[in-house]
């Protein structure tokens, strides 16, 4: 039958006259459900379905479904108590039949308004997950005039994460209660504007030292130079941003004059991957991402690493090197903190991809405008300062708690890898 081509106005749902909610309850077995609509198809008032809710927990069902009054023409309106009265009969035949039980009670609140006000998800992350941080969340959500509407697990492993979808609270608020409760119970909580565009991301850079891998780079070539502490507090400095970026790199990178250019073989050969990294490059790239790595370390560690990982994308500084040694010096522009966020924005143009469907995750003073240049931009194990300006924090030792973050559940991790 081919499809009608007239354009068709939204039905007017003024003339739902009753509404009302029956949730059921109990072990979840097959055809509860379809018991229930089949019973309200059967007979008595014409209703129609306008909302429904269903989650199934360790095999406990908890069905909710919303429905109201169609007026019939020629047929008087059905009040609410009549319509209440012939779903309590129908419920007691239904729980009787399928061995659930099913309440009925008025629904008060129109249906079309708390769909329409669903505008964040609360992710928490733990290992574990504690009372104390879900009751915290949950006080923290209503103290800003929030409600939870829905909640469901995304991952038992590596970590426990659940997403919570809330409504009726302004971002900033939600995100000040809430970082005082992550604080305070040392669970990661991640805020996020519902919508199409959590899903369309469709491109991820990844700082490299002390997050893609563990440790800084700078840090083992200048223990070969034996200078190891003090390249370790320029280092700290600058990644505190109590000193500026490439000034901080000219002078660790200068105590590396006269190092055999073998040494950079050496550390590469030496790099350990943060856990998760490659289960979140693999999986991203299973899904369509795009995925590089903008550093302010060097290409020769670089290069060969997003090789090895199959990225798409690299970006880093260049060490100096003649006749065979480190000059102490570098090549071409210095990849800093400005350079890292016109290094995203580059390959994301390269690629015709927004920049709010860009993700990008470090932990460095270095990469704050990379993260806010993002449409989401993830502190890793981040100094105090960066978390607080970046979008959202993650202080998981697991860099693949970013796909929870993400909206990604453990189950579709697995389906893509």
């Amino acid at each position: 039958m081919p499809l009608d081509p007239t354009p068709r106005l939204p039905e007017d749902t003024s003339a739902v006259t009753a509404r009302a909610l029956l949730t059921v309850s109990g072990a979840d077995r097959p055809g509860v459900t379809a018991r229930l609509f089949t019973a309200l198809a059967g007979g008595g008032p014409a209703v129609e379905v306008l909302d429904v809710e269903q989650v199934v927990v360790h095999g406990q069902l908890v069905l909710g479904v919303v429905v109201g009054v169609l007026p019939v023409d020629g047929d008087p309106a059905v009040d609410e108590a009549a319509l209440l009265a012939h779903l309590g009969r129908l419920a007691t035949a239904v729980a009787a039949d399928a061995g659930v039980r099913v309440d009925v009670e008025p629904a008060t609140t129109d249906p079309a308004s708390v769909a329409a006000g669903r505008p964040h998800h609360v992710i928490l992350l733990g290992r574990p997950v504690t009372p104390e941080a879900v009751g915290g969340a949950a006080r923290a959500i209503a103290a800003v005039g929030g409600n939870i509407d829905a909640i469901r697990r995304l991952s038992d492993y590596p970590v426990t994460s659940f997403e919570l979808t809330v409504s009726g609270a302004a971002a900033t608020a939600l995100r000040t209660e809430l970082a005082a409760v992550a604080a305070a119970t040392g669970t990661d909580i991640a805020v996020e504007r519902v919508g199409l565009a959590r899903r369309s991301k469709r491109l991820i850079v990844l700082d490299v030292d002390s997050t893609l891998v563990r440790g800084e780079v700078i840090d083992e070539l200048a223990a070969r130079a034996g200078r190891a502490a003090e390249v370790a507090r320029i280092t700290a400095a600058a990644m505190n941003g109590e000193l500026d970026f490439a000034e901080s790199l000219r002078k660790r990178v200068a105590v590396l004059a006269g190092l055999p250019v073998e040494v950079l073989d050496e550390v590469r050969e030496h790099l350990v991957l943060t856990p998760g990294a490659r289960t979140l490059i693999r999986t991203l790239q299973r899904l369509g991402f795009r995925c590089g790595i903008v550093s302010g370390g060097f290409t020769q560690i670089t290069d060969p690493l997003a090789e090895s990982l199959g990225l798409d994308f690299a970006a880093a500084n260049t060490l100096e090197v003649v006749d065979g040694k480190l000059t102490g010096g570098l090549v071409g522009e210095i990849v800093d903190r400005a350079g890292k966020a016109r290094a995203l924005a580059r390959f994301a143009a390269e690629h015709g991809i927004p920049l709010d469907q860009t993700v990008a995750v470090g932990d460095g003073a270095n990469d704050l405008d990379m993260l806010n240049t993002a449409g989401l931009g993830i502190a890793f194990n981040a100094k105090p300062f960066v978390r607080e300006q970046a979008h959202t924090a993650l202080n998981q030792p697991y860099l693949d708690a970013v796909l929870q973050v993400l909206g990604f559940t453990r189950d579709e991790v697995l389906d893509a890898v």
